[in-house]
């Protein structure tokens, strides 16, 4: 139940409470415990803890750090993405999950089209803001396959009733330009307002109760293709509505933009200007769909196969079944990488039939993957990408489009001129929110390779309508941390290859996924191993259940030892300490069950205690009786 506090005012009091006791984590971190966080109450244990400490007298920076998460990973929401949303609840008289927060300006607006795109409803739209709110309104139409009808208001009186009696004709939106602290002015036939800020993003109010799935399916949006507003800019908008404090939005100076780029294209090999994004989704979901034009329009009429690991970032598997299901003519192709899979012979079965059906394929995948931490063999998966196919007719087949998500291993140069995958169009991204910012933030980027550089400009234009670009702090932080990058990657790969070791020596029968001193010496040094430790049982079911148990107690036993250098949620690449996670339960979310991994996985950074988290490691496997 959420706790009520009586009147706008006296929540406005409670929010200036929390900005004056306010944690640094809420605004610095990327991630948060995942051991304080119920994923189905999401926000609202948050929310309802916060307004009973509220009305305590136990308010402090450290009881505000000891709530429940509000959401695992700033892309979906945070701390103070819910406050706000809280608040604009409030001030609108709706319940806080009717108020979400973005970062682009088009994407809430996108969210409600999708959705009624999906379930056959219709979207009527009206703005009261100077120009349209959205832009490219052709390529909606024409690649998303939007219908998008934009009716210019003087105000929210003007619109009329969409409803034929007591049924619905579809989703009503108004969108405009209004003061955040005071409620927003609608009539009874708009179901949700789009509140654009002049600096922030958007805020989208729900006005409908009735509406109760457009809640769910503008969430996962915001889960998958785009984020909420950051937390900088969160803290901005509460302080003007409760403060009545102007803020300036920072600025990235050009110098500081220039150094990212330069940055992005020493890491990856490319001499292409990159693309930098609001988050590693954002990124991927402006390359999808710039690569599902491509096809469409390069190759008219032709199925489009997307091809990928079914074991992938649940987001990534999450986000192309989606794209998907817009158009059916994309066919979603598993692709088996690891655990016993080769990713070359997968691949060349899944290019050879999209060769037979006459398909354009766009592929899909980590190097190295993710839990296993497998990288393939690299001439070998060169000669796959280009070798020469033919369809049925004899005809050339398409040649496909390699995506190689590089989060892992951001510093090896696939893009360059030296890299045996040269011959193949090669489109290369990362999530920020690891080793290029150290943990500070969410932005995410891609580079190309000269055989795709005409893919750049149209996968830019993706980027631009979906308004999914990096904002101004974002591309600062990247500016900050990029250039030691290199550095830490070297250093945090040193203590995973030195903990490995310490495990491997203590317990030698565990099973570790990490890569090989060969692979380390061309280049892939990831810090992240995957570790399954060895258990009794029966039968397979007992042992594989003996393993799921045990697994999550050395996890359990390492956090609760060393909770300031050991952190149970899914960060890498981070500046100091370690981080576990079980990817089954935390980034393989939407995976289905049969294709996760219940395996530990372990990211080290640059400054982590390898002789204490060696010793800890040794008293659990004395403890359990494994030694």
């Amino acid at each position: 139940m959420e706790v009520k506090l009586n009147s706008i005012e006296k929540c406005f009091d409670a929010v200036r409470k929390v900005l004056e006791n306010l944690p640094a984590s809420w605004v610095d971190l990327t991630t948060h415990r995942l051991d304080i966080y119920n994923e189905a109450q999401a926000k609202s244990q948050f929310l309802e803890q916060l307004q009973a400490l509220l009305l305590s007298t136990e308010l402090s920076a450290a009881t505000l750090e000891a709530l429940p998460t509000a959401y695992d990973y700033i892309r979906l929401g945070h701390q103070l993405s819910s406050i706000l949303e809280w608040v604009l609840a409030d001030v609108n008289g709706v319940s806080s999950d009717q108020a979400i927060t973005f970062t682009s300006k088009t994407m809430p607006i996108l969210a409600i089209i999708r959705n009624n795109t999906v379930s056959g409803n219709k979207t009527h739209i009206y703005y009261n803001t100077e120009s349209s709110p959205l832009t490219d309104v052709q390529r909606l139409e024409d690649i998303y396959g939007y219908n998008v009808q934009l009716n210019k208001v003087a105000d929210a009186s003007e619109i009329p009733a969409h409803s034929d009696g007591a049924v619905s004709d579809g989703i009503v939106i108004f969108v405009t330009q209004a003061d955040y602290k005071t409620p927003l002015t609608v009539n009874a036939n708009v179901d949700v307002t789009v509140n654009i800020h002049a600096h922030y993003g958007s805020a989208m109010i729900i006005h409908n109760a009735n509406k109760a799935d457009v809640v769910k399916n503008v969430q996962h949006v915001r889960r998958r293709e785009t984020i909420a507003m950051t937390p900088p800019n969160a803290l901005n908008v509460l302080h003007e509505i409760v403060n009545n404090q102007q803020t300036t939005p920072q600025q990235c100076k050009t110098e500081d933009e220039t150094s990212v780029y330069d940055c992005i294209k020493h890491n990856t090999g490319s001499t292409v200007t990159p693309l930098v994004a609001s988050s590693g989704l954002s990124i991927q979901y402006a390359i999808l769909m710039g690569l599902v034009e491509d096809a469409m329009t390069q190759h008219p009429g032709k199925a489009i196969k997307i091809i990928l690991p079914p074991n992938c970032y649940g987001g990534t598997n999450d986000q192309a079944r989606r794209i998907g299901e817009l158009n059916t003519n994309i066919e979603i192709v598993d692709l088996p990488v690891d655990g016993g899979h080769d990713l070359v012979s997968s691949l060349e079965v899944a290019l050879k039939a999209s060769a037979h059906s006459d398909s354009v394929p766009l592929v899909l995948a980590e190097i190295p993957t993710n839990p296993r931490v497998e990288v393939p063999n690299m001439t070998n998966l060169a000669a796959a990408l280009s070798a020469p196919r033919t369809t049925p007719d004899n005809t050339d087949a398409v040649a496909p489009v390699f995506i190689v998500d590089q989060t892992f291993c951001p510093n090896v140069k696939l893009l360059g001129d030296d890299s045996e995958l040269v011959k193949t169009k090669l489109v290369s991204f990362s999530s920020g929110s690891k080793f290029p910012s150290g943990g500070r933030c969410i932005a995410g980027y891609c580079a190309v390779n000269e055989a795709a550089q005409s893919l750049q400009a149209i996968m830019k234009n993706h980027l631009t309508l979906t308004d999914n670009s990096a904002v101004a702090h974002q591309m600062n932080t990247l500016a900050e941390n990029m250039p030691s990058m290199p550095e830490r990657i070297t250093k945090a790969y040193h203590n995973a290859r030195e903990f490995v070791a310490h495990i491997h020596g203590v317990l030698p029968q565990a099973k570790i996924n990490f890569v090989s001193e060969e692979l380390a010496e061309q280049g892939f040094t990831p810090s992240v191993f995957s570790l399954d430790l060895p258990c009794g049982g029966d039968t397979p079911a007992q042992r594989e259940e003996n393993q799921r148990v045990l697994n999550k107690k050395l996890i359990d036993f390492m956090i609760d030892l060393y909770p300031g250098d050991s952190k149970y949620c899914v960060s890498y690449g981070q500046l100091k300490g370690c981080y576990w996670t079980i990817p089954a339960t935390s980034t393989q979310g939407t995976t289905k069950e049969g294709d996760k991994d219940y395996v530990v996985r372990v990211a080290l950074s640059p400054a982590t205690d390898v002789a204490k988290l060696s010793q800890s490691f040794t008293d659990f496997c004395r403890n359990e009786n494994l030694v």
